[in-house]
């Protein structure tokens, strides 16, 4: 396949601004869209405890909401490589919105746990679907030199979506019964796929792609087992009688599972057959790019989730202030993305990426330092802070690493691009948890008041993020800026 076979259909449009526009409509939808997905994934994240209140469970039982919808995105992640070349745009799009939208409807009418995990998996399909389905249109649409500004726009809706989450949900929890967090979000979904279907255009070219069933349920078994395996290593730590399985046994079947993977793909894509086409690791500036992101991703999954558990249980917030605490650095993120990008596109990428890197390592240094004394305050400039950095990073990484490989390879891409971050945020959650986890236990069994053993604890994550975010600083050093050359040579040929 060509790298025009992909590109938009340029000669059907009558003029280069019909072509524009329609362009600009179409990332517009999927944006949105984008936007109401990532804010769904996070909207839970307060609300394990009103759920285990409200519907009887155990923790343990109730963190199945969150983690059947990682291992689901997860597993469904890579297999949209294949999606994204047999289908076109606008009934992938549908697919992807009406799965999601039909997840949301299940969830909202849940009587107990069972139907409510159910509807989350089904959100997690038309999740998964729909951010790879964004980043390959935009390489496919959108010129090199145009890139970065375009990324910029995407990071707000990974920074800022997220950032909501907490917020909107911590207020729909003090105000309302928590299925309200399914019915607002059902209406706006609706209308997305609705608008999308009405105004939705094909910009790409389908092609046959061979699905490969084994390659399929080896990956299920390789990336699902690490998202599995890594989450369920800090609840082991937490409630180790809670487990069926020692947490080590997923994490060691899906190793085992992804080196069958990797050799399986590396196999097929001599013929063009691979699930996830590894060619594009030939160019070591994406190899790089997105071993940083996986860092980068551990390092905010990782604050995000321990922040909630110290400003709670040590601080003495609540959920609400905790989430108000959290959506400025949310919102500057989101705010300054679009900057990011214009800079990106003038100035290229270590000057964002290396500052980017040290601000984030520096802040977590910094908050290795916390303990119950620590002003609120003081809490809310580190992760202002954090997240102005996180901002300089994201943008560059995404439109430096996708802009390395050929057209013929957008669509893969993405892809690992989505199970990366899958698989790193996952890893960066087990382990800040694990250690903090450990160290409090450790403490409490020495005679450590509880809040002193959990704020002890929560600085030894920290360190451990803090330790893992050096090796993003060295790498950042080696990212480029790919040569705005759209008749970039495809690699293997």
């Amino acid at each position: 396949m060509t790298a025009q076979t992909l590109a938009p259909e340029a000669a059907s449009a009558p003029s280069d601004l019909s072509n524009a526009s329609r362009n600009r409509l179409v990332i517009g939808l999927l944006l949105t869209s984008t936007f109401v997905v990532f804010l769904n994934e996070t909207i839970m994240s307060v609300a394990i405890p009103h759920l285990m209140t409200d519907l009887g469970v155990t923790a343990s039982a109730a963190q199945w909401l969150t983690t059947a919808f990682l291992l689901t995105m997860a597993v469904v992640i890579p297999i949209t490589g294949f999606l994204l070349q047999r289908l076109n745009t606008r009934p992938i799009f549908t697919l992807a919105m009406s799965i999601f939208s039909a997840g949301t409807l299940i969830c909202a009418v849940s009587p107990g746990l069972e139907l409510l995990v159910t509807g989350r998996v089904i959100q997690a399909i038309g999740t998964a679907i729909m951010m790879p389905l964004l980043m390959t249109t935009v390489m496919t649409l959108v010129p090199p030199a145009e890139r970065g500004k375009t990324m910029g726009n995407i990071s707000i809706v990974i920074s800022v979506a997220p950032a909501l989450g907490p917020t909107i949900g911590g207020f729909i929890l003090n105000n309302l019964d928590w299925r309200w967090m399914f019915i607002l979000v059902l209406p706006i979904a609706l209308g997305a796929l609705a608008l999308g279907r009405a105004k939705m255009v094909n910009v790409t070219t389908p092609r046959y792609a061979p699905l490969d069933i084994l390659s399929v349920i080896i990956s299920a078994l390789a990336f699902g087992g690490l998202v599995y395996g890594l989450s369920s290593l800090g609840e082991g730590a937490a409630h180790p009688e809670s487990q069926l399985v020692p947490a080590w046994v997923p994490v060691a079947i899906g190793l085992v599972a992804m080196v069958v993977f990797v050799l399986r793909q590396l196999q097929l894509q001599k013929s063009d057959r691979a699930l996830l086409d590894l060619r594009t690791f030939a160019s070591s500036n994406y190899a790089v790019a997105v071993l940083t992101m996986a860092v980068a991703m551990m390092a905010l999954f990782g604050t995000v989730i321990l922040l909630p558990i110290y400003t709670v249980n040590v601080l003495g917030l609540d959920t609400l202030q905790t989430g108000l605490l959290l959506l400025p650095g949310g919102l500057i993120m989101g705010l300054l993305a679009p900057t990011v990008g214009r800079l990106y596109d003038k100035f290229g990428t270590r000057p964002l990426l290396v500052p980017g890197t040290i601000i984030v390592s520096a802040v977590l240094w910094m908050l290795t330092l916390v303990d119950q004394y620590t002003s609120v305050w003081a809490v809310l400039a580190g992760h202002i802070i954090i997240s102005f950095g996180l901002a300089l990073v994201f943008t560059p990484l995404f439109t430096a690493s996708l802009s390395s490989v050929p057209p013929k390879l957008y669509s893969h891409g993405s892809a690992i691009l989505g199970s990366v971050q899958q698989i790193a945020g996952a890893a960066g959650v087990a382990l800040f948890v694990a250690v903090m986890t450990i160290q409090t236990a450790g403490l409490a069994a020495a005679g450590a008041t509880p809040v002193d053993a959990l704020a002890a604890g929560v600085r030894g994550g920290f360190l451990c993020g803090a330790v893992i975010s050096l090796f993003a600083v060295v790498a950042s050093f080696f990212v480029k800026k790919p040569p705005a050359d759209p008749s970039m040579p495809a690699m293997g040929h």
